[in-house]
């Protein structure tokens, strides 16, 4: 159970969140996904981009949210070992995660792929250099690497902001601290998105309690 104060669908409200994305044009549906899952200690973001894209790529990220959603609570490998058994027989697909430890005041974060995810420091400044998640190579649902996630201090005003590959990874030099998660995620998508891919931003920002 997480301690504190909820929203509607039980995503601990100390943790604000932002996501602006869109499909390939021509495609109905997209193969980037946002997962938003409440566990013990907080909450775990999962951003999920199915590979290529199209139905078959929303089909495989649709079913890794379903193991994640059923699973937050798993630790890192067993909860991306399920994931990888679940994807098998799909197109597969790259993610980074971060589990937000509301009680250790901590991010851990670890992605498999290209789904990047750079750490805003609430007392930064813009265009300051930014922490990024530590990404191995693979494909879940194919080549699984040995996961290994990383620890960062959370602090008050701190954010994590995600971008799946529809989005230019420059994005990480016009990212501004102290904005809400939604307009982050808008400014990201706005100013980045490339327009050859499905693109999904998608901004974590631990506002305290």
């Amino acid at each position: 159970m997480v301690e504190g104060p909820l929203t509607d669908d039980g995503w601990p409200s100390q943790l604000e969140r932002g996501v602006a994305g869109l499909a390939i044009e021509g495609e109905q549906n997209s193969g980037d996904l946002a997962v938003f899952a409440p566990y013990r200690h907080g909450g775990l973001v999962a951003v999920i981009d199915g590979l290529g894209h199209g139905d078959e790529a929303a089909a495989a990220s649709a079913t890794a949210a379903e193991v994640i959603k059923a699973h937050a609570n798993d630790a890192a490998r067993p909860l991306l070992e399920r994931c990888h058994q679940a994807l098998r027989k799909s197109r597969g697909v790259v993610m980074t995660v971060a589990w937000f430890d509301l009680r250790e005041k901590a991010v851990w974060w670890v992605g498999v792929g290209n789904v990047e995810a750079r750490f805003v420091r609430g007392a930064s400044v813009y265009g300051e250099r930014h922490d990024s998640a530590l990404v191995l190579g693979g494909v879940v649902g194919y080549n699984l690497p040995a996961i290994r996630p990383a620890r960062t201090e959370l602090m008050r005003g701190d954010a994590v902001a995600f971008a799946t590959d529809g989005i230019d990874p420059n994005y990480a030099g016009t990212l501004t601290p102290h904005l809400p998660a939604q307009r982050l995620a808008e400014r990201i998508f706005q100013q980045h998105h490339k327009g050859t891919d499905d693109a999904l931003a998608v901004v974590v920002r631990y506002v305290g309690e």
